[in-house]
């Protein structure tokens, strides 16, 4: 069983570069957030006062439930992807081989994809995008995501052609034997 994390920043490319590998089942971290239990997590008031989940902030993945779904998916398939800002800190009870890869962006360039998914292709004005960016996620980028880079074992340049990333990461995990 081989265990691979995308973790980075949002608009990164993790999401395209999971699905570029090809390969195995991929989990997104995105999907394990606290927003129907505002008893956990971390919420903090938005710009009218009302109480929003702090995305930005690992204590707001359910990792529980996550680490529980990777070793499940880890049970049946040879591969397993998570990607998302916090990956890396998922920890399955499955053995595996695991590989953890920083998918590294410019703050400007992910900060345009943003803009683009969230407010050209999405509904979210841009006011509200850039205001929640300068007062809030950038420092949280800082304080919870970029520290992950030294914990990875490869940080990939998301400027390059994804399928030129996808291909390292298949060649690293072709490289290593699989776990029992």
């Amino acid at each position: 069983m081989k265990l691979v994390t995308l973790t980075g920043g949002a608009g990164a490319g993790k999401t395209t570069l999971a699905a570029a590998i090809g390969a195995g089942v991929v989990v997104h971290q995105d999907d394990y957030y606290h927003f129907a239990d505002p008893g956990r997590g971390v919420w903090m008031p938005d710009e009218n006062g009302v109480p929003r989940l702090d995305v930005g902030d690992p204590r707001s993945v359910d990792f529980t439930r996550l680490d529980h779904d990777v070793s499940d998916a880890l049970e049946t398939s040879a591969l397993v992807i998570v990607e998302g800002m916090f990956a890396i800190d998922v920890r399955p009870t499955r053995p595996c081989v695991r590989l953890d890869v920083f998918v590294d962006l410019p703050a400007d360039l992910r900060l345009a994809r943003k803009i683009y998914r969230q407010c050209v292709e999405g509904d979210m004005p841009l006011h509200i995008l850039l205001t929640n960016y300068l007062n809030h996620r950038r420092a949280a980028y800082e304080r919870h995501v970029e520290p992950s880079r030294d914990r990875c074992d490869l940080v990939v340049d998301a400027q390059l052609p994804t399928e030129h990333l996808a291909a390292t990461v298949r060649g690293l995990l072709r490289a290593v034997p699989t776990a029992p």
